[in-house]
């Protein structure tokens, strides 16, 4: 994806300028050497890191005996999850190193010999014959001469299968000149995994929360042995794979008008000490189907290893529009000078009153979500709307429910005590009246910020099952995954068919029409595709 840059022409320079370009390569191989240097280090930290925990599972495992400890089935299933992330982590670093062919070597020599894929296992045989019908030396005709086989494993829904891949040799009966088709390429450079393989394993992971030891046990049942570090390194090879995608992904975020942000803790694993730290996933959401726009829909989400406002500041520093936000202090940097203008939620206005009513039955609480409810009431009325008509109506019908609502809440707040959960719920509307009402004078933006929320549940039931990320770098992964899964599902794709379909394309599709293989470019062909299997 770099490109070369080329040499002036050397019987041009004078002395001064030829002495001047040496000096410049020198220092550029000494700077290309300290990289490699520190590449090597991070694999070989990474590769002793993976072995003591590997060892420490190993201890633990033989301790099970006997009598099981609840508490020592958890601590085996957390270092489970963090060799998956630090194994992921070493595949995707060897794959963007320079040196990822000898560390893979390396990793390879360390491991066992492959092991021929089960016979039981259903095959399907696609030869591949040369493009050439006669001899391309002498245009004699060609005979046949023998044959290459490989196998991949790939997973098809509800089963797998191994697809041999036969090419044909064909010699010319002139002149003996060989011709052969060229192997077809593989997500994974000499893996084993086809591209349906891949994307379930991904999709398991990212959207059905199942780890990978989790998944190696399911995949035994079925009679097909999956080692789990060979399924990290397949994730960290996608992961490497897909990072051009993702990053045309985020160009078509931010280059809204409007966006739906929010953010979520996940504990992360603290390198070293196996204690845990609160790392964040953001989630910036393009949609603006609700006012008849047909830009297609997209979310992107960011890690980042801490909440600092430095973070969406940097995140946001190429869009200009209205941001759809909590009360979050961090985004108040980003509001300054106008470049983007906050839209508060009204649902944050809603909940805590909701809360209230609940626990207590209270008749305040329950007249604002009475006047809340017939906002939302308008809103459902002219969803779809153009955005044009969205802010008529709203003028017209909504203004007045707000403007009612605002002195209903003042006038209520000088009845209360100061500390009350009340007075905290009616001063959160109050102060931010500006943005929480913003939404009047803007057809194309929403009453609340229910589309950021809704992009990040899928993070929610993940942290329920994981408890915790391996690591930051398996918080990015995660966050990579997530924009691509959450995008295809808001474009109504199945999110395992449109990986599928990218995994078996993007390791020869050109890096300058990524964009190709955005989930809503190749929506007709899946769907074209799903009707045909069905």
């Amino acid at each position: 994806m770099s490109q070369r840059v080329a040499l002036p022409d050397l019987d041009t320079l004078t002395p001064e300028a030829l002495k001047a370009l040496i000096v410049a390569q020198h220092e550029q191989i000494l700077s290309r050497d300290e990289q490699l240097l520190r590449k090597e280090e991070q694999l070989s930290s990474l590769e002793e890191e993976i072995e003591r925990l590997r060892l420490l599972i190993a201890k633990l495992r033989r301790m099970q005996f006997g009598r099981k400890s609840e508490k020592l089935d958890w601590q085996i299933e957390q270092l489970e999850l963090k060799l998956d992330e630090l194994e992921a982590s070493r595949a995707q670093q060897a794959a963007a190193s320079p040196v990822s062919l000898a560390a893979s070597d390396v990793n390879r020599a360390r491991k066992r010999a492959r092991q021929p894929l089960p016979a039981h296992l259903p095959r399907e045989t696609r030869k591949i014959l040369p493009k050439q019908e006669a001899c391309p030396d002498c245009s004699g005709a060609l005979k046949f001469l023998g044959e290459d086989v490989s196998e991949t494993l790939e997973y098809v829904p509800e089963h797998f299968k191994v697809i041999r891949q036969v090419r044909v040799k064909l010699a010319c009966a002139r002149c003996d000149k060989i011709v052969q088709a060229e192997a077809p390429s593989r997500p994974i450079e000499r893996g084993i995994a086809g591209p349906g393989l891949l994307a379930h394993v991904l999709v398991s992971k990212y959207a059905d929360h199942l780890p990978l030891y989790r998944q190696a046990e399911i995949y035994a049942r079925e009679g097909v042995e999956l080692d789990r570090s060979t399924m990290a390194e397949w994730v960290g090879g996608c992961s490497r794979l897909l990072e051009p995608l993702v990053e045309a992904l985020r160009r078509h975020v931010m280059s809204a008008e409007k966006l739906h942000t929010d953010d979520t803790p996940v504990p992360v694993l603290a390198p070293g000490n196996g204690k845990t730290k609160t790392g964040r996933l953001w989630t910036y959401v393009r949609d603006d189907r609700p006012w008849g726009d047909k830009t297609p829909p997209a979310v992107w989400f960011a890690y980042t290893p801490d909440r600092k406002g430095e973070h969406p500041q940097a995140h946001l520093r190429e869009f200009t529009g209205t941001l759809q936000a909590d009360a979050y202090a961090g985004y108040g940097q980003v509001y300054e000078g106008g470049r983007v203008k906050e839209a508060a939620c009204m649902s944050h206005v809603r909940r805590p009153f909701y809360d209230l009513y609940e626990a207590h039955k209270s008749a305040v609480a329950k007249e604002a979500l009475e006047r809340i409810a017939a906002l939302y009431t308008i809103e459902e009325e002219i969803r779809g709307r153009s955005a044009e008509e969205r802010r008529a109506v709203r003028n017209e019908r909504s203004k007045p429910l707000l403007e009612s609502l605002k002195q209903w809440m003042e006038e209520t707040l000088g009845k209360l005590s100061r500390k009350s959960d009340t007075t905290r719920a009616i001063r959160y509307a109050l102060d931010r009246w500006e943005a929480l009402t913003r939404y009047c004078d803007d057809g194309r933006l929403e009453i609340d910020n229910n589309a950021a929320e809704r992009a990040l549940r899928a993070v929610v039931l993940g942290r329920k099952n994981y408890l915790f990320a391996g690591s930051d770098a398996g918080g990015e992964r995660a966050a990579a995954l997530y924009a691509l899964i959450g995008t295809a599902k808001l474009n109504g794709l199945n999110p395992e068919a449109y990986l599928r379909e990218v995994l078996s394309r993007i390791a020869d599709h050109p890096i300058n029409r990524i964009e190709e293989l955005l989930p809503w470019n190749l929506a007709a062909e899946l769907a074209g595709n799903s009707r045909r299997a069905a």
